[in-house]
């Protein structure tokens, strides 16, 4: 890794990287990619499970009391989930360091609490157009709401549900301060991978036509090219960082959730910014990490700057 950031939690020797499990076929998608992820960067892999014994007195029932033997069988299943989990791991990453952790709580606050200081936290989704599985809604919430990068490892339908192991890593850029965590995260991936960086600038998800007026061409030329220069300045000093790194610029007029999902049919990563605004979930999100953790055909990283 390059020019580590020492006061930055994330990036201490001691943050690992961090699954959670439910024994969902999502779930065991994320934990394989993670337990790579984690032997690739040269990071402890913290596999987590929440019991969630608060959503199993709701089940129970509003007077119902849970009686240690309802725990103990829960606390048994994690068990059993996690066993599997760390048999897995060493299986795929012999040398990888290990730990597995049962909780009481449930998936989205243990994820959370986590995600303040690890180097990431990894989830698991499968299907499409916008079908969720592995935790639940815990997906985009832990996305929304965590304190660091999140990574979605989505697979793609369009290739029997196998998750991307080679292409580019594709950073999506807009014009405000958000992008730089994740520009940051890019380089740093596409270095450790060896891999292409392409990064992707979309300069307007305005109405063109409203905005430009009724002779477009001209306006819109002059705003591409100064688009162009802004967005080789705004790379050239990561270049001089990440020497090694090969970069690719591609600057789109709008749409940048349609952009970043085409090019997700041949990225090994997404990255992108969190560029939630307000208190909906979608807005936490941002329109555009909303759209590719629940429709991009590869994994994405979803970075969390300072807040």
């Amino acid at each position: 890794m390059h020019n580590l950031d020492y006061d930055n939690p994330h990036e201490l020797a001691t943050a690992a990287v961090v699954v959670g499990v439910d024994g969902s076929p999502g779930s065991e998608l994320a934990l394989r990619w993670a337990a790579r992820y984690a032997a690739a960067h040269g990071r402890a892999l913290h596999i987590l499970y929440g019991m969630d014994l608060v959503g199993v007195s709701r089940v129970s029932g509003p007077y119902q009391v849970i009686t240690p033997p309802i725990i103990d069988t829960v606390r048994a299943h994690g068990k059993t989930i996690l066993r599997h989990a760390v048999e897995t791991v060493r299986s795929l990453e012999p040398e990888l360091r290990v730990q597995s952790h049962t909780y009481a709580d449930g998936g989205t606050a243990l994820l959370l609490e986590h995600s303040a200081s690890a180097f990431a936290v990894v989830l698991g989704a499968t299907g499409n157009t916008g079908t969720l599985s592995h935790l639940g809604s815990t997906l985009l919430a832990v996305t929304a709401h965590a304190h660091g990068p999140v990574i979605v490892v989505r697979p793609d339908p369009q290739a029997d549900n196998t998750v991307h192991d080679s292409g580019p890593v594709v950073v999506g850029i807009d014009g405000g301060p958000v992008s730089e965590p994740a520009i940051a995260a890019a380089f740093a991936e596409a270095s450790a991978r060896g891999a292409e960086l392409i990064a992707v600038h979309v300069w307007s998800d305005w109405d063109l036509g409203a905005y430009l007026g009724e002779n477009p061409g001209p306006a819109l030329e002059d705003v591409d090219t100064v688009e162009e220069a802004v967005l080789a300045e705004r790379l050239a000093g990561w270049q001089q960082k990440y020497p090694d790194v090969h970069v690719t610029r591609r600057v789109y007029v709008n749409g940048p959730a349609q952009q970043l999902t085409e090019w997700s049919g041949s990225a090994q990563l997404i990255v992108v910014g969190n560029h939630g605004r307000g208190g909906f979930l979608g807005m936490l999100l941002g329109s555009t990490a909303h759209s590719l953790v629940q429709h991009a055909r590869c994994p994405v990283m979803v970075v969390h700057g300072e807040r």
